[in-house]
């Protein structure tokens, strides 16, 4: 149970699968379409797909040799419960941004406070 919500959880992967709802594309394509992503890294992350039954790789015959990525039968099952994720994470990033400031200024605080302790001689 946790390697497949390690692998469907992972950051890249979910944005594999998300380029790819709308059908196939060729590597360099969705390494545009995701951005900020090494080349090695989508080459990992695609291999992992392809192994878990994800994504498809198709090789033609051609010159230069042409490979689309392709989400299966199994791929597309995860659109539904991504598409939740991403709404959730679009309604609730404004409440996670001020948790997070709210964090920081009681984090700040208790430093602030700390650094005004004195600890008397002995």
């Amino acid at each position: 149970m946790a390697e497949t919500l390690a692998r469907i959880g992972d950051k890249w992967t979910v944005l594999v699968v998300s380029a790819l709802q709308d059908g196939s594309l060729r590597y360099n394509e969705l390494h545009r379409r995701i951005g900020g992503i090494s080349q090695r890294m989508l080459t990992l992350t695609l291999k992992s797909l392809e192994q878990d039954g994800i994504v498809e790789r198709t090789v033609y015959p051609t010159i230069p040799p042409r490979v689309d990525y392709t989400l299966t039968d199994l791929g597309r099952s995860l659109l539904t419960p991504l598409q939740a994720l991403f709404q959730w994470a679009i309604e609730n990033r404004p409440l996670m941004l001020q948790a997070r400031e709210k964090f920081q200024q009681s984090d700040r605080q208790g430093a602030a406070q700390l650094k005004s302790f004195t600890v008397a001689p002995e």
